[in-house]
């Protein structure tokens, strides 16, 4: 992702299908104080824990490398092990120096036969340079990628996972993005303007496209990205607000109610670019983007983004868990009207 704040970017407004509970919105819209809360499964922190570690030990799942096919392997046997059905997209990509890189999305279909569906989305790539590192010589070093990368892809396997336990009514579909984070490296010299979002996001624009020529409409999209670094907390990207403000607020209200108000912060972060961009402007698909804003770290998206320390050691099980549970307490709320 291009984790720098950019300037507006004209989107798609679309009518949306809302998530909503009886009785949980005022007249003006905002989600009231209580909102009843269906059953739900639990998601399990150490679980998730492990499935980070677990994408970590393949090594840097960098575009055309071995570690990065082994372990889309291994993403697609774990959704198969919990009952979804699997597709996967596969072409070639040009990087922004010209590079032609394979891309592989996967996607994960709960209750395929189902029109009624939500879509949660997260890159599974490792950056190829560490160019926020503080030490210069690491920059031409891919990044571990534990938060920026394994985090999201963890907390979807570990929501598949707990969905087996209680099932639910709803088509849910769960994308694991290629080729989000190999934009244009910081030491660069050349023009890149060339490209889609400057070459970041590759993949989900890609998906974006295929999706967009058929009849594909689920009723909201969710985009997961470094969603487990330590000390991180989850301001309101400006974007959402703007394509699906409604949903934003129900997700901010529901991770208040159960206990997560210390991660899902009632304030407002930046405009950014990532996978969530091309599902709104190109698949029409309403969709929020659940990312980090940490004005008080080296960046501000947390001290290990695109550096050498974005490490295993460096994430939190408890906000894998607010991630998740708050995410799985959404789906059955939304199924129990």
């Amino acid at each position: 992702m291009n984790k720098n704040h950019t300037q507006a970017i004209l989107l798609l407004f679309v009518a949306l299908n809302i998530m909503a509970c009886s009785g949980s919105s005022t007249k003006k819209g905002r989600v009231a104080d209580t909102i009843s809360l269906a059953p739900a499964p639990v998601f399990n922190a150490d679980s998730a824990m492990l499935y980070v570690k677990t994408q970590c030990a393949f090594g840097p799942r960098t575009p055309n490398s071995e570690a990065h096919e082994r372990c889309a392997d291994w993403i697609v046997a774990q959704f198969k092990s919990f009952g979804a059905s699997v597709e996967e997209q596969h072409t070639d990509l040009k990087g922004y120096d010209g590079t032609k890189y394979h891309c592989r999305n996967i996607i994960a279909l709960i209750n395929p036969e189902m029109t009624d569906r939500v879509v949660i989305g997260a890159h599974y790539d490792s950056r190829l340079w560490a160019d926020n590192d503080p030490d210069p010589a690491n920059h031409h070093k891919p990044v571990p990628a534990a938060n920026d990368g394994a985090s999201g892809v963890a907390v979807m396997l570990e929501m598949a996972r707990a969905i087996q336990e209680l099932p639910i009514m709803l088509g849910i579909d769960f994308v694991c993005f290629d080729l989000e984070d190999q934009g244009t490296p910081q030491w660069a010299e050349q023009d890149d303007d060339e490209g889609p979002a400057n070459f970041w996001c590759l993949g989900s624009y890609y998906w974006s496209e295929q999706v967009a020529a058929v009849d594909y409409r689920p009723r909201v999209g969710i985009v997961l990205d470094m969603v487990g670094g330590r000390g991180t907390s989850f301001s309101v990207e400006g974007y959402s607000r703007q394509v699906a403000g409604p949903v934003v607020n129900m997700v901010w209200h529901l991770a208040e109610q159960l206990g997560y108000g210390q991660y899902f912060r009632q304030r407002d972060g930046g405009y950014l670019t990532d996978d969530h961009i091309p599902m709104n402007m190109l698949a029409n698909i309403p969709t929020i983007d659940i990312v980090p804003y940490c004005p008080d770290a080296r960046s501000n998206f947390g001290d290990t983004w695109h550096t050498l320390a974005d490490t295993p050691e460096n994430i939190d099980p408890a906000i894998l868990k607010a991630v998740g549970q708050t995410l799985l307490q959404l789906l059955y709320n939304d199924n129990a009207q």
